[in-house]
């Protein structure tokens, strides 16, 4: 909790000194102008500000609606994304202006002047500053064009995923990965059948799905249950429950058709031929030998988000398991309890972050907002023996686009024995 309230201190401070920067850099752009320079401009920029950046801190901390949270984590990121372009062009002009005065003051000191006592009041460079306000509006046209095209760019990205106790039976299994389906916000079929037959292309031994089937109602699968129901595989298909899947961010008429929603979404998954872990365990046996299938109900750290995840009960006689692979939604249940308190799980895998469907990933370097709500957003983690995959999501939420996180298909290869690059002995 400490640790929360000082990253939100820190952040909340950063935040204001690039407003105030920022400021300047505006009153520079326009000094001929009036309105830049006046009372009523100062204060509704600081209040601009200031909803933007509470309104970030109540999408991340408090539990909003879907629709509200995203609008205001987007037009916080849209508007700070303009400052950052802007924020260069303040420098330079700012080293330009150190120049002058340092050129200036050597020329008085050779020529034996006094120095003025104002000699450091050099003006901003309007077309600097006006240059600079241009280059913070082109980012945010490219975005709202590119946004939609994200959104069904379904990406394969492969990754070997080293078990040193893996039986020698299940060395070399493909595994697949979706997470985050969200099929509430589809509006083309056409699209999310291609990303299912890119999964089926790959032909995996076995997939997991971790959760988040819907937004919060089990009638938005009507339409996208034959497509999912095609998603077979050898040894079969294991799924998880997500935050979105209990129904807990809509308004439900009673409480008995709450319920009768989430008997509903877990029917789905039954009809679908998905073998839901609801707390529990699955004994995956190749060959004679076996490794441990465990799937817990949604568990985040954060308060927003329901802990109804029971480790206990999905552990609970899986000791002699050489292997146990973990479905948990949200990845601060690696972190928050499994490291801490089960050492025996070998391997965890996620979704829920959808890497705020937004920020930069290449096979060497990821940023996203999100990771300053989130440790582990994207990719594989390690701690010890331990191992973390976060899947960034099939689909989408609240935000209607994406840029730079692309919709996800994960597939593993198994491998006994320990990773070669990280020279374990």
């Amino acid at each position: 909790m400490r640790e929360h309230t000082l990253n939100i201190i820190l952040i909340v401070t950063v935040l204001l000194l690039i407003d105030l920067y920022v400021l300047h850099g505006i009153r520079g752009a326009f000094k001929k102008w009036k309105l830049p320079h006046s009372g009523d401009f100062t204060f509704f920029y600081w209040l601009v500000s200031g909803l933007l950046i509470t309104g970030l801190l109540l999408a991340v901390y408090i539990n909003l609606g879907v629709g509200m949270r995203a609008a205001f984590m987007l037009a916080f990121f849209l508007i700070f994304l303009g400052k950052i372009s802007f924020l260069p062009f303040l420098l330079i002009d700012d080293l330009r202006r150190m120049l002058i005065v340092r050129r200036n003051r050597l020329k008085r000191k050779t020529e034996g002047t006094p120095i003025p006592p104002h000699e450091h009041a050099i003006p901003r460079s309007e077309f600097l500053m006006k240059a600079g306000l241009l280059a913070g509006a082109i980012p945010l046209a490219g975005i709202k064009i590119s946004m939609p095209k994200g959104l069904y760019d379904y990406h394969i990205r492969y990754q070997t995923m080293y078990l040193p106790n893996l039986p020698k039976a299940f060395d070399g299994i493909k595994l697949g990965q979706i997470s985050d389906i969200h099929s509430g916000s589809f509006f083309n079929y056409k699209a999310v059948r291609g990303g299912v037959n890119m999964l089926l292309n790959e032909k995996p031994d076995l997939i997991f799905f971790t959760g988040d089937l819907v937004n919060g109602q089990a009638s938005e699968m009507t339409h996208y249950q034959d497509i999912f129901a095609k998603i077979k595989a050898p040894l079969g298909v294991y799924s998880s429950l997500g935050n979105h899947d209990y129904g807990d961010y809509g308004d439900w008429p009673s409480l008995a058709d709450k319920q009768k929603n989430h008997a509903d979404l877990i029917a789905t998954h039954k009809n679908m031929g998905w073998d839901l872990l609801l707390n529990t365990h699955r004994r995956l046996k190749v060959d004679g030998e076996e490794i441990g299938i465990l799937g817990v109900e949604n568990w985040g750290e954060l308060s927003m988000f329901p802990k109804y995840g029971r480790m206990d009960l999905a552990t609970k006689n899986t000791d002699d398991l050489p292997v146990k692979l973990l479905l948990s939604h949200d990845p601060s249940h690696w972190r928050a309890e499994v490291l801490p308190k089960y050492p025996q799980i070998d391997a965890i895998f996620s979704g829920h972050t959808h890497g705020m469907q937004f920020g930069v990933r290449t096979n060497d370097f990821q940023w996203s907002p999100i990771e300053y709500v989130y440790k582990e957003w994207a990719g594989i983690y390690q701690e010890a023996h331990q191992q973390l995959y976060v899947n960034v999501g099939f689909g989408f939420v609240g935000l209607t686009g994406r840029v730079g996180i692309l919709p996800e298909i994960t597939i593993f290869t198994l491998k006994a024995g320990h990773d070669p690059s990280k020279n374990i002995s």
